[in-house]
């Protein structure tokens, strides 16, 4: 006879989000019990660059974007790419990309970012400061660097929104790139640079860690593949592929690019889908790298770890079945191979992840339809790790019923509908 168990709060994916969410819940005095089908930092949150993007609000669905799609479509290796073999199933998401790069939602989201990560850089701070989690942050600085003047001048938008928010930078010529990250080819005339650049030096160990701090702290952790979940008045039921229920008085589900089925379940229609995510982790002597650097016109950055060096990025829509295409792993170490001439490119290990994905490149995080019993926290895209303690304090908000320090709007379950 299966199994029937009952919980005070139940949150689902032990990715960062998830891992933030229990830690928060946790320290507000609730009993948490996390369940993960393969236990924590197993997805995107092991392999992601480690960068604390705050400055990154300048959402991917732009005026125009829709006319520099195809040129991308067409090259399979490039900054975003579609498998031919899941071009149709992909055409909804699309339509709400499309919509999303209208000028008027476009600006509501630069808005709405800005106050995202204005919160997620003061939770993430509060976080730092646990002296178990502290030795995860490095001071690096991040560099972003540009092909010509043409397409710096091209981005001076982006710099002005970013400006507006807060942000501090600064332009470098040549000779001052060349102090903050000696070994750069000589093309790169043009950069910014950001002080304030923070680095997670070990982001699946960071996500074990913060994992750890809220079992530390009480949670439970176990090791389940969730298949279902219903809302029972005010609480919900979860059921796992071994036949055992777990009644909840709320669950969170944090199921990153796994969430969709088990939305589906309850009735919300959430167009969900993945940024498949490339990247090589080389030896740490391949190259002496200072800091965190950022190829804009390439969409893709090369980040020093404890453990090696980070080159990753570029988007590929293709879902959760297909095979891995690692040819775009390798076209991205050959451009910075050619960046950095000085680099190693030899020994790396390569990795793909599944980035949670929405068209309008905010997360999903509120209350499903079905009942207030259940909280969505997912679809960060590659803002995960950055917006992750700042989805957290937002997640304990919602659970204890109480006002949130920013409106939730922009990130309704139902905002497609």
């Amino acid at each position: 006879m299966p199994v029937q168990t009952k919980a005070d709060v139940v949150v689902i994916g032990a990715g960062i989000v998830g891992a933030m969410s229990a830690l928060h819940l946790q320290q507000q005095g609730r009993n948490v019990v996390i369940l993960d089908r393969t236990g924590p930092a197993a997805g995107a949150s092991a392999g992601n660059a480690g960068i604390l993007a705050f400055p990154e609000i300048i959402p991917i669905p732009s005026p125009g974007v829709m006319f520099k799609a195809p040129k991308w479509l067409l090259d399979p290796l490039g900054p975003l790419s579609i498998r031919p073999a899941y071009a149709l199933k992909i055409a909804p998401w699309l339509w709400h990309f499309w919509r999303a790069s209208s000028r008027k939602v476009f600006e509501q989201g630069i808005v709405t970012q800005a106050a995202m990560m204005e919160l997620a850089a003061v939770e993430m701070a509060r976080i730092r400061a646990i002296p178990e989690l502290a030795p995860f942050f490095d001071n690096t600085g991040t560099l972003d660097l540009y092909d010509s003047e043409e397409s710096f001048d091209a981005a001076a938008h982006d710099w002005r929104e970013k400006e507006k928010a807060g942000f501090e930078f600064r332009r470098v010529n040549r000779k001052e790139i060349e102090e903050l990250q000696p070994g750069l080819a000589p093309q790169f005339q043009h950069a910014m640079y950001s002080v304030s650049g923070v680095q997670i030096n070990d982001p699946k160990e960071f996500t074990r860690a913060v994992c750890a701090q809220a079992e530390a702290a009480g949670a439970a952790l176990r090791i389940a593949d969730v298949t279902d979940i219903a809302a029972t008045g005010d609480s919900a039921t979860i059921t796992l592929a071994n036949g055992e229920t777990i009644e909840a008085g709320t669950v969170v589900l944090a199921g990153g690019a796994w969430s969709k089925k088990l939305t589906a379940r309850l009735g919300d229609r959430v167009p969900l889908d993945t940024e498949r995510g490339y990247n090589t982790t080389l030896p740490s002597q391949s190259f002496n790298l200072k800091r965190q650097l950022y190829f804009n016109d390439h969409a893709f950055v090369v980040t020093p770890l404890s453990h090696g060096i980070r080159v990753g990025g570029a988007v590929e829509l293709g879902g959760l079945d297909l095979p891995p295409n690692y040819n775009r792993s390798k076209s991205l170490l050959a451009k910075a191979g050619r960046f950095l001439p000085e680099l190693d490119t030899r020994g790396g290990t390569e990795w793909m992840g599944f980035r949670p994905s929405l068209p309008d490149c905010l997360p999903v995080i509120g209350y499903s339809k079905a009942s207030r019993s259940v909280v969505y926290a997912f679809g960060h895209g590659h803002l995960g790790l950055t917006q992750s303690a700042a989805t957290g304090k937002l997640v304990s908000d919602l659970v204890a019923g109480r006002a949130t320090g920013m409106s939730l709007a922009p990130f309704r379950p139902d905002r497609f509908n």
